[in-house]
């Protein structure tokens, strides 16, 4: 008799809670936002397109909660993906849109373009009978007719300097690499310099071959750029840290309301662990750059110059969505091994988007004494006990002043309508053969190359032609920027990316305060046993 009262009971208190349950779930806010859904779409007065009902819905709830939790559609997450995947499909050229025309800078080694003869200084005239030069296309519209997926062909007519006639080339499409590395080279005879302009998923390989050869070529002391760097993936982050951390130094945690504290360790195998090390970084240094920034400088590892980083230390789970969509939800926050929190403030999206403007208003990116920062913001580095700061972003330890004297309105307007970026495609165009001959390495040609002022004048006159207003004063001012200028986009042409840095570093006062403190007799730098 026990027994079955109890069986009773029992019955009773299950179906109790399965009677609490199902009203729960009933008039959960999940089953109210569906109801209001299907409310909607089935006996609204005018027919709706339910999938950007969803849509909106989503991007609404979105935006209640940080500027980092995001959706994209699936045209979006492919877009998203293709630069941190390290390829995608297409013909394999680097090129501009010159007044309406698609002006070949280089074919990528090794590509499908290169393979079938497409040269540099190739204008692509048609593609698939469609002509693309002189209509106002977009530079998006003209990518997507290139691109296409592997294996397929694409038909284009080219016009070439000293052929009268267009000429035909059928191109099999082909995966392109996407490099993250922007530029590796020997700045003197013991100094390296390598710019990581994202974090992909062939960085480390990238990164670790680049010190390689730089170590080759005597590299003792390395500069390491992540100036504009918005950041990637937390694994390719980790794997750069690897080359210059010790084994089980922390490099960064992660911790959230449903996500328990989860920390990333060093293996201490790493390629670059004694050499002195410098990191450039300015305020769109985000993210990845951060990570990987506060790490070496809580460590006592790298010395840090530039300007306070972004300030993005959020991390985004991706939840991919049946039709190929997805949402990057945000589960979590980076902090570096002293305990800094990367992420800054986010009161409001609107007051967070308008940061940057805000710290120029400050006078921050001007003067180091502008930045203030309380107590409770202070934190000291794993090894020296150097002071250092939290709040959002990584302070450097030497600050670089933003430099806008050389950008005048003269400069400004002859850079925004094109004329320089067209100057430099006409004078490649014209003397690229004769300047490969005469210049037989990069080398001669940074010391002996020189913008004529034959080359000033006729960019003055192109200038005056696109709009830019000539004005004698703002032009001798930045003289020296626009020179520059013109001599590195020349050398990026007749040879590569790193060449081009290795001519424009020259005005970049981040970079001369580092290659500065690497050869300041007597700087010390945190020791490494």
């Amino acid at each position: 008799m026990k027994q079955r009262l109890y069986l009773i009971l029992l019955c009773n208190f299950f179906f109790f809670c399965s009677v609490v349950a199902q009203n729960k779930m009933l008039n959960s806010p999940s089953r109210k936002l569906q109801l209001a859904e299907f409310a909607i779409s089935n006996l609204y007065v005018d027919q709706v397109d339910e999938n950007k009902l969803v849509e909106s819905a989503i991007v609404k709830m979105l935006e209640q909660l940080d500027p980092h939790s995001t959706y994209s559609d699936p045209e979006e997450v492919k877009a998203l993906n293709e630069p941190l995947q390290g390829n995608f499909d297409g013909i394999g050229i680097q090129f501009n849109m010159a007044t309406d025309t698609l002006f070949v800078i280089q074919p990528v080694s090794g590509g499908p373009s290169e393979k079938v003869g497409i040269l540099a200084g190739d204008r692509i005239i048609e593609v698939n009978d469609t002509v693309i030069a002189g209509v106002k296309m977009t530079t998006e519209d003209v990518m997507r007719r290139l691109r296409g997926k592997r294996g397929t062909e694409v038909t284009v007519k080219v016009m070439r300097r000293g052929v009268k006639e267009l000429l035909p080339f059928t191109i099999k499409r082909d995966k392109i690499p996407v490099y993250s590395l922007d530029a590796s080279y020997m700045v003197d005879k013991k100094i390296g310099y390598i710019r990581v302009n994202r974090f992909a998923a062939t960085t480390g390989k990238e990164f670790a071959d680049a010190l390689h050869r730089l170590q080759k070529e005597g590299m003792r002391d390395l500069i390491l750029d992540l100036q504009g760097n918005g950041g990637g993936y937390l694994n390719a982050a980790i794997e750069l840290a690897n080359q210059f951390l010790g084994k089980k130094e922390l490099i960064v945690y992660t911790e959230g309301r449903r996500n328990p504290r989860a920390e990333f360790d060093a293996e201490g195998n790493g390629d670059f662990l004694n050499g002195r090390l410098v990191v450039l970084v300015d305020e769109f240094s985000a993210s990845a750059s951060e990570i990987v920034t506060g790490a070496l400088q809580d460590w006592d590892r790298a010395i840090v110059v530039g300007r306070r980083t972004f300030g993005k230390g959020l991390v985004q789970r991706p939840i991919d969505l049946p039709d190929g969509s997805m949402i990057r939800l945000t589960v979590a926050r980076y902090y570096t091994p002293s305990g800094r929190c990367i992420q800054k403030p986010y009161e409001s999206i609107e007051q967070y988007n308008k940061d940057l403007i805000d710290r120029y208003n400050r006078g921050e990116m001007l003067s180091a004494d502008s930045i203030h920062f309380p107590d409770s913001l202070k934190y000291k580095t794993m090894k020296l006990g150097r002071t250092v700061y939290g709040g959002g972003g990584i302070m450097p330890d030497y600050f670089v002043p933003v430099d806008t004297t050389m950008y005048t309105d003269y400069y400004l307007a002859l850079r925004d309508k094109g004329a320089i970026v067209q100057m430099n495609l006409k004078l490649v165009d014209a003397y690229r053969e004769e300047w490969l001959k005469e210049y037989k390495d990069f080398r001669h040609f940074n010391k002996n190359f020189e913008v004529t002022s034959a080359i000033l004048e006729e960019l003055r006159k192109l200038g005056e032609t696109l709009g830019a207003k000539y004005d004698e004063k703002q032009y001798q001012i930045a003289l020296p920027l626009i020179k520059a200028q013109m001599k590195a986009l020349i050398a990026r042409d007749l040879w590569d990316m790193s060449e081009y840095f290795q001519v424009i570093n020259l005005m970049n006062n981040s970079m001369l305060k580092a290659v500065e403190l690497l050869e300041k007799p007597g700087m010390n730098f945190p020791e490494r046993k």
